[in-house]
């Protein structure tokens, strides 16, 4: 009887043992880098390679790349041109820059090419052309088979012109494509692809020509099937939990992770993290980021999500200098 108890107790601390594990490793981590990356908002964020970049921001911001090997930043080429409130995509080792805006609040104008920076030569090139009754910027972007997509957006800065507009860019033969429109307009939108589908959560219908910029944020979570051509939306007790717009998202093997973002609910950015499981269909709450920030990327290296930059409270500042790692 007495080896039966222990046995028992001897699993039961196990268990115990393994759940603190799980919830130590489940934490997000500020990481000490020896040099810091530039100040900076309304940029993007993204791995290419074994490296990590921030790209744009309001004003002119030099590229920043961070080394995870050294825990090191190092400054390289700024753009030829202002770039912000857009999502980055890593294709074929580089970053390409698409659905971005150039100019000051509230009437920032779309950038009409795509940019492509090449982290190899440290060098900037313009891209193809975006077809000019599709231009916008604070859209999602993504690659899907070797292609790029552009989700959503607006048209006229802040002010007005919402689309929910999905474009298909081809690189092989440098076509475009218009695909069936997405069932929610938004703005100032990350998105992300789990298993051939293409999830937009978050954003809201930016609307200074009203006085409601911050106001009218999108809880519906749309899905676009890339086989079958079709959207759909989650049914409405699947709405986002925490309602914002400027936060940032990343896939996270068959999650679907939400961090950051700022509302009218509070002046500091946001710092919930929630998750969307798309096997069980279904939220759940990850531990909150160390500092909320809202208006920049995250990206996933070796198994780990990093945050970086951005603005820790709705609007425009403070501009932050840290970085934040999900183990």
């Amino acid at each position: 009887m007495q080896r039966k108890l222990t046995s028992i107790l001897m699993v039961a601390v196990s268990l115990c043992a393994s759940f603190a594990q799980a919830q130590t490793a489940s934490s997000w981590e500020t990481v000490q880098s020896t040099t810091s990356c530039t100040a900076r908002h309304e940029n993007a964020f993204t791995k290419v390679g074994d490296k990590l970049y921030l790209i744009g921001g309001r004003g002119t911001r030099p590229v920043d790349e961070y080394d995870p090997a050294t825990n090191t930043w190092k400054q390289l080429a700024a753009p030829p041109i202002e770039m912000n409130h857009f999502q980055a995509i890593e294709y074929k080792n580089e970053a390409y820059v698409m659905g971005a805006f150039m100019g000051a609040y509230p009437h920032e104008k779309p950038i009409s090419s795509i940019y492509i920076f090449n982290p190899a030569k440290n060098e900037w090139r313009v891209g193809p052309a975006i077809p000019a009754d599709r231009l916008r910027g604070a859209a999602g972007s993504v690659v899907y088979k070797n292609k790029l997509y552009l989700v959503c957006g607006i048209q006229d800065g802040h002010y007005d012109g919402h689309v929910g507009w999905l474009d298909e860019y081809d690189p092989k033969t440098n076509t475009w494509r218009k695909l069936p429109d997405a069932p929610h307009v938004r703005d100032h939108v990350s998105v992300a692809i789990i298993d051939d589908k293409l999830y937009v959560a978050g954003g809201r219908r930016s609307t200074a020509r009203i006085n409601q910029v911050l106001n009218l944020t999108e809880p519906a979570v749309d899905v676009f099937d890339f086989k079958t051509n079709t959207w759909t939306t989650l049914p409405e007790n699947l709405n986002l939990p925490t309602q914002r717009a400027g936060n940032t998202t990343v896939p996270f093997g068959y999650k679907l992770l939400i961090m950051g973002g700022e509302s009218p609910a509070q002046v500091e950015a946001h710092a919930e993290v929630e998750a969307f499981d798309t096997k069980q269909m279904k939220w759940e709450k990850l531990p909150n980021l160390n500092k909320g920030r809202h208006g920049t990327g995250a990206t996933v290296y070796k198994k780990k999500v990093y945050v970086a930059a951005g603005s820790g409270n709705r609007g425009g500042g403070p501009e932050l200098t840290t970085m934040e790692v999900l183990k």
